[in-house]
C-alpha cells in the first residue's frame, strides 16, 4: 500500500479466537492491521457489511476493502454467507479471501462456484501466517486495481 492510497479496511470472519489473534498478530507485523476488524459469524459479518443490528452506529462497520473468511462458523457458516455477499450486487465487488482449515477439494470448487477470489488453507505456523499475510497485503493492496465505490 503506498503512502498516498487510501487505508483499506480488513473484516475477517472466523469464530475462532486463537485464529483471530494469530491473523491479527500477523497483519500487525505485515503493517496491515490498522483498520481490522473481526466478526465470529456468517449472520455479523452480513450485518456488519450491511449496516445492521450492533453495527448500525455510524463509523462502526466500514466497508472493507477485502473479507477474510473462515468456512466452519457458527450461525451462518461461511459458504452461506458467501453465497449471500456474492449474490447482492452492493457488496459483490468486495474481495472475499477463504482462509479455512479445509484442504476438501468439493470445498474448494464449491467456494469458487459461490464467487470467492482466492482460496487459502491456514498455515499451521506463526511464519508461514505473516508470509500468506503479507502477500494477500502485497496483492490486494498493491498490485490489484479494484473498482471505486461510488
Amino acid at each position: 500500500m503506498s503512502e498516498t492510497s487510501k487505508p483499506l479496511v480488513i473484516l475477517m470472519a472466523d469464530d475462532d479466537a486463537d485464529d483471530r489473534l494469530l491473523a491479527q498478530d500477523a497483519l500487525t507485523e505485515c503493517q496491515l492491521a490498522n483498520h481490522l476488524h473481526f466478526v465470529e459469524n456468517g449472520v455479523d459479518l452480513l450485518d456488519f457489511l450491511h449496516h445492521r443490528g450492533k453495527y448500525a452506529a455510524p463509523g462502526t462497520s466500514p466497508r472493507p476493502g477485502l473479507i477474510l473468511l473462515d468456512l466452519n462458523m457458527p450461525r451462518k457458516d461461511g459458504r452461506e454467507a458467501l453465497r449471500e455477499i456474492k449474490s447482492d450486487p452492493e457488496l459483490r465487488q468486495i474481495p472475499v479471501v477463504v482462509l479455512t482449515t479445509s484442504k476438501a477439494d468439493t470445498d474448494i470448487g464449491r467456494i469458487y462456484e459461490l464467487g470467492a477470489n482466492s482460496f487459502i488453507s491456514k498455515p499451521v505456523t506463526f511464519d508461514s501466517l505473516v508470509d500468506v499475510m503479507r502477500l494477500l497485503g502485497k496483492y490486494w493492496f498493491g498490485i490489484v486495481q479494484l473498482p471505486s465505490r461510488n
